[in-house]
């Protein structure tokens, strides 16, 4: 699929989950199901012989910076397995607990982590998880990370439905105060007992809801990043480093992976990126776009960031895509977990 009728599919979810529209599929409905058997097969392979066990990390990160002009800065994760970090073992190893550190060494300020994700959760639980971040005694979090897609392909949700439960909790964190970051859907054609050619299949899928999640994140003031290209031709290339046990959950090596492209996203939504590189760099193919048109290059690329810009143009809204230079992101041991001051 070209990038321009990706932009189009994009737009056509996009509105269908703005106006109240279901029935727009991922690249048909036949085509999905013949996917959801093989990721099936890779979903049972997690339950036998692994854990569901994911990892305890919320607690205080970046203790040194602690004193009377160290406010926390508080950082919540969202989402599905992946936000949560199922598959590998230790908290220092989930990515609320990679970006916590990240965010702490890059700000000089301690980072109070939570995690509400749910291994298994479609879009459609955004909404409890949301309630459950907005009903919390503690002020409302800096920076909101939601990882989430993967589960709405393989139960075959419908994409408008689906994009339209995201666009709704950015707009909940945004109108509460938070920044919000989300992880698009991930590629589900580098799961290894998905087979060709149900590969390209599930990649097709995969890729048309990540740009129609960007277009329904950026219009509600969120930023994005693209998962899908970053977990799949380096997990392609590295499948024993880059997924855990389970072949389906990313490992250690691959959670980090997907942190450092994020990190970058999250430091920019809090003003606490370089403020030269917040300017696009021709160089590196950056500028300003229709938000569908970025949406769909982002869909194609790993770690490509898309942010709202101009509010409109000839055709509908602008957004900046930028492709952040990763950064290495210090792994450290989640603290116990400390009540909030």
């Amino acid at each position: 699929m070209t990038g321009m009728s990706r932009a189009r599919v994009a737009r056509r979810i996009a509105a269908g989950a703005a106006y109240g529209g279901g029935g727009i599929g991922l690249a048909g409905a036949a085509t999905v199901g013949l996917v959801l058997a093989e990721v099936q097969l890779a979903r049972r392979r997690v339950s036998n012989g692994t854990s569901p066990h994911v990892p305890h990390a919320d607690g205080l990160y970046g203790r040194l910076y602690a004193g009377p002009a160290g406010v926390p800065l508080r950082l919540t994760m969202l989402g599905d397995s992946t936000a949560a970090g199922q598959g590998v073992h230790r908290g220092g190893q989930t990515p609320g607990a990679l970006l916590a550190s990240g965010l702490a060494a890059l700000a000089e300020r301690p980072v109070e982590l939570r995690t509400v994700a749910t291994p298994g959760a479609c879009s459609d639980d955004l909404d409890r998880q949301v309630a459950l971040v907005l009903a919390a005694p503690d002020p409302v979090p800096d920076i909101c990370v939601i990882m989430v897609g993967a589960n709405d392909v393989t139960h075959r949700m419908p994409a408008t439905r689906s994009v339209r439960h995201l666009a709704s909790a950015v707009r909940r964190l945004r109108t509460a105060g938070a920044e919000v970051v989300v992880g698009t859907c991930p590629d589900l054609g580098t799961i290894e007992p998905v087979r060709q050619p149900l590969r390209w299949l599930a990649r097709r899928a995969s890729r048309q809801l990540a740009a129609a999640q960007t277009i329904g994140v950026v219009e509600q003031g969120g930023r994005t990043v693209s998962l899908g290209d970053l977990l799949g031709p380096e997990f392609a290339e590295n499948p024993r480093e880059l997924f855990g046990p389970d072949s389906y959950h990313p490992s250690a090596e691959g959670y980090a992976t997907a942190a450092m492209a994020v990190l970058p996203t999250v430091c920019a939504s809090l003003g606490l990126w370089p403020a030269e590189e917040e300017r696009p760099d021709a160089s590196r193919r950056e500028g300003f776009l229709p938000v569908a048109r970025a949406a769909a290059e982002a869909a194609s690329e790993a770690g490509t960031e898309v942010a709202a810009a101009m509010p409109s143009g000839p055709r509908g809204p602008w957004a900046l895509l930028k492709r952040r230079r990763r950064r290495r992101v210090p792994e450290q041991e989640p603290a116990p977990a400390t009540p909030s001051s």
